[in-house]
């Protein structure tokens, strides 16, 4: 797996992070990319990350987007996340409002609660598209570029 993009080792702790994520797929299905934006509280960008997925969903990059965003949370030391994501699916599916029927995303979704259970504190937040644009714009790098 190919270092994400513009993520320079940080010596730096970030206990408390915010995960923008996003996937993009032109097509359904169709050249798909995950993206992901680490902020920490102040605003301060920490990371952006974005990878190409090949031929793949949307919902499929979605979810690839959060883990992404959640793997280097966890590299950077982070214990508490605020995830926010435009996919309402995502949230719902993570927050218990919905079941996760597409054996798919069942997998992608095991490993995403699994992440999330080792922060001690998550929130998990549905955002429009517009408040989502730097985490929008890495997913599609990712396909632009081959990320």
């Amino acid at each position: 797996m190919s270092p994400p993009v513009d993520a320079a080792p940080d010596s730096e702790s970030h206990p408390r992070l915010r995960v923008y994520s996003d996937g993009a797929a032109r097509g359904n299905p169709g050249p798909a990319g995950a993206g992901a934006v680490l902020m920490d509280p102040a605003g301060n960008v920490v990371a952006r990350l974005g990878r190409f997925l090949g031929h793949q969903t949307n919902n499929c990059a979605e979810y690839m987007g959060l883990l992404l965003g959640l793997k280097h949370a966890q590299s950077l030391g982070a214990r508490e996340v605020e995830v926010f994501a435009d996919s309402e699916l995502l949230i719902r599916q993570l927050g218990g409002r919905y079941q996760v029927k597409s054996p798919t995303l069942k997998p992608l979704y095991e490993e995403a609660r699994k992440l999330l259970k080792g922060f001690t504190k998550v929130k998990l937040h549905h955002v429009p598209r517009a408040q989502n644009a730097e985490a929008d714009e890495m997913s599609n790098r990712a396909i632009d570029e081959r990320m």
